[in-house]
């Protein structure tokens, strides 16, 4: 699939875009597969070219693949390069707000969950969990990486870090952490939206102790083992006994991550902690 196997091959290496002098500025540390993530899931149409060198088959399972990671898109064959000028020109279509929110993983966390795709193995899910997580055993599960997964994407809380979340990151090879922004929990409530139903969404689920802090991660893939998955990320949560010993020992627990210095979410540093494992779990 020369479209495709090129695609395909990209989304599971880490090769970075100064690699390839495709990099904006020196700064610029994205992989080719974070662009190519990025620009699937925010595009609102898709060509896929030259769907006469492979079989029916591996072009239907492309479809199925970016069709789990951006639902609202429009996908196109072509051979050659051809298709009708009207399905790219002046369509219509693009809408930025509706874009932003067009990612499948975006779309699994506000609970619109898409219907597995059994013939090529496809599925989703969401982790969720309210005890936070232990650095050292996280990273390692990290590391680990994702056996079968294309995506994955969401917010995580360290137990040695209750002002504000991290936000994980995976594009088949290429993994990201860097800072999120501060829980609820953490912000005077002057500061906090003035509408409503925002409120009451933040309120809806609140912890009595540990207010939103909370974990959230979609995981997006092809036969991922969703048991296996699940049980490693709970293996790096903390245990009843280390819940026991309270919020200020958690903050003694070693902590591999980075640190990050900000004076507010909007001011959050762009540095990020990064890994090259390939998707595959011990």
């Amino acid at each position: 699939m020369k479209q495709g196997i090129a695609w395909w091959n990209y989304h599971e290496e880490a090769i970075e875009l100064k690699d390839k002098n495709l990099a904006l500025n020196e700064e610029d540390d994205r992989t080719i597969v974070d662009l190519l993530i990025d620009q699937v899931e925010f595009a609102n149409v898709i060509l896929i070219n030259k769907t006469d060198l492979v079989p029916e088959r591996e072009v239907a399972k492309l479809e199925a693949i970016i069709h789990r990671l951006n639902p609202e898109a429009k996908v196109i064959r072509s051979e050659f390069g051809k298709t009708d000028l009207s399905n790219i020109l002046n369509t219509g279509l693009f809408d930025f707000e509706k874009a932003a929110q067009s990612p499948g993983w975006m779309k699994e966390i506000n609970g619109e969950h898409i219907p597995e795709t059994e013939e090529y193995g496809i599925n989703s899910f969401v982790f969720r969990a309210e005890k936070p997580f232990h650095p050292e055993r996280l990273l390692a599960v990290f590391d680990g990486g994702w056996e079968g997964a294309l995506r994955s994407k969401g917010f995580f809380w360290l137990a040695t870090r209750p002002d504000y979340n991290l936000i994980w990151s995976q594009a088949g090879g290429a993994c990201r952490v860097e800072p999120g922004g501060f829980w609820w929990a953490t912000t005077p409530e002057e500061g906090w939206p003035e509408e409503a139903d925002i409120v009451a969404d933040i309120r809806k689920n609140w912890h009595p102790e540990f207010g939103d802090r909370h974990q959230e991660l979609v995981f997006i893939g092809i036969k991922m083992e969703q048991a296996k998955l699940i049980a490693h990320l709970e293996s790096a949560l903390l245990t009843d006994a280390e819940m026991a010993l309270g919020q200020e020992a958690w903050l003694d627990f070693e902590d591999p991550f980075p640190a990050y210095s900000f004076a507010s979410a909007e001011e959050a540093e762009a540095c990020s902690l990064e890994t090259t494992a390939q998707p595959a779990l011990a």
